[in-house]
């Protein structure tokens, strides 16, 4: 049930209603940016509402119990408001969003209707179409550990316990927005880099990461790809700090890092096929290591 705040029952019950909506994003970097469905920006709480921003909203299903409820949120793409590079980035992936049923004659009328975060968004063209999570959707995500092969620790984290450093490098050559040529690596033997976080410290995407896809090394030249295209353009003279990567088999980590007493992934857990397997002739399946000590 809505509490609504003094007044605004009395105006919704006068039959004639000046009602918009308004939308407040909060993104991860705690950069706030707040939308309005009416002619002219309103402004409440510290935050001014844009209008003409081309914002609108699907209609709401709720229903009862946990089920999440059914939103999205229609826009257009402008430098004022979300631009493509900026969505591209990941700078708005799981903002905190707030909707509003504001009075626009009088904003202190005005009732929150959802909360929630952004969840998928799809462009298409210079428009965009983002899905709304409601709050229930945070009791859909996996908690606690899942057991499996691979380790699940990140490399250099408290749980891999190894010390992991960055290393420095800087772009020579770019083919495109995801692969280039850098100098600075030669540490490095082919394939180390490979799924590990590369994060730009100078250039057009100073700030951003993005996961590694291959490391290779050819007649002495680095060449890395990167699993997605970079929003900036990737110039020679860009500067970058890079970690090694890990595949999260236990023969890498024991063979290549020494780390096998920390490996957090279950290497020897049976698969379907043991559950389904038949002893042979001779075999004695009695719950035992399969492995040895």
């Amino acid at each position: 049930m809505k509490i609504l705040p003094d007044g605004m029952q009395a105006h919704l019950d006068g039959g004639a209603t000046t009602l918009c909506w308004c939308w407040r994003l909060t993104r991860g970097d705690g950069l706030v940016q707040g939308f309005t469905d009416h002619d002219r920006p309103l402004a409440f709480d510290g935050v001014t509402y844009q209008a003409a921003s081309g914002f609108t909203a699907s209609e709401v299903q709720s229903a009862l119990g946990l089920a999440v409820d059914n939103l999205s949120l229609a826009g257009a793409l402008s430098a004022a408001s979300l631009n493509e590079d900026d969505l591209a980035a990941g700078r708005y992936d799981n903002a905190a969003i707030a909707i509003w049923r504001v009075n626009w004659r009088d904003v202190r009328q005005r009732v929150l209707m959802r909360s929630g975060t952004l969840g998928e968004v799809t462009r298409s063209g210079r428009s965009f179409q983002a899905e709304i999570r409601g709050l229930a959707q945070a009791l859909n995500q996996p908690v606690g550990r899942v057991f499996g092969h691979l380790c699940d620790a990140e490399l250099g984290d408290v749980r891999c316990g190894l010390a992991v450093t960055a290393q420095a490098g800087t772009v020579t050559a770019a083919t495109d927005a995801r692969r280039f040529a850098a100098d600075g690596l030669d540490g490095f033997t082919a394939g180390d880099l490979a799924g590990g976080r590369l994060v730009f410290t100078a250039g057009g995407n100073a700030g951003l990461a993005m996961e590694v896809k291959a490391h290779v090394r050819s007649s002495g030249v680095t060449h890395i790809e990167l699993w997605q295209a970079m929003p900036e353009a990737v110039q020679p003279g860009d500067e970058f700090l890079v970690t090694p990567g890990c595949d999260k088999q236990f023969s890498t980590c024991r063979a290549r890092f020494g780390n096998a007493v920390n490996f957090r992934g279950f290497p020897f857990m049976p698969g379907n096929d043991t559950v389904l397997a038949v002893p042979g002739p001779g075999q004695v399946l009695d719950g035992g290591s399969r492995h040895g000590n």
